[in-house]
């Protein structure tokens, strides 16, 4: 069994971690770290401690009711994307160990065009 970076816990949650294949398992908020465990499997975890986030990326849909994923963004090993059943709680929760200033929105579907498009002018 893995050993917890936490050594207490504010928040659990049944989430998804999308690794290639969705993974189903549980989210772990506390003191330390963010940890992902997988349901069955020991062998599949992510532990991130919070020294190491960079940012935090939430996808946000319909002017802030609808989050269906957001992505954890380290320093040195790249994004981390997981979805949860309550995915405003789980933001709440990373808040009080990350600053404000660190946790974004995503671009939005025009948002995506028009930066696509701003680009291909400047080229030319």
């Amino acid at each position: 069994m893995v050993q917890s970076l936490n050594t207490k816990v504010d928040f659990v949650i049944k989430g998804t971690a999308f690794m290639g294949l969705s993974e189903y398992g549980e989210i772990m908020i506390g003191d330390q770290a963010f940890e992902f465990y997988h349901k069955t499997d020991n062998r599949k975890y992510i532990q991130i401690p919070w020294e190491e986030v960079d940012c935090v990326i939430a996808s946000v849909l319909f002017k802030g009711r609808w989050i269906p994923r957001y992505s954890i963004k380290t320093k040195r090993n790249g994004t981390f994307t997981f979805a949860s059943k309550e995915p405003k709680k789980v933001l709440r929760a990373i808040r009080v160990y990350i600053e404000g200033s660190k946790m974004v929105r995503s671009l939005g579907f025009f948002g995506v065009l028009k930066r696509a498009l701003t680009k291909k002018k400047s080229k030319t």
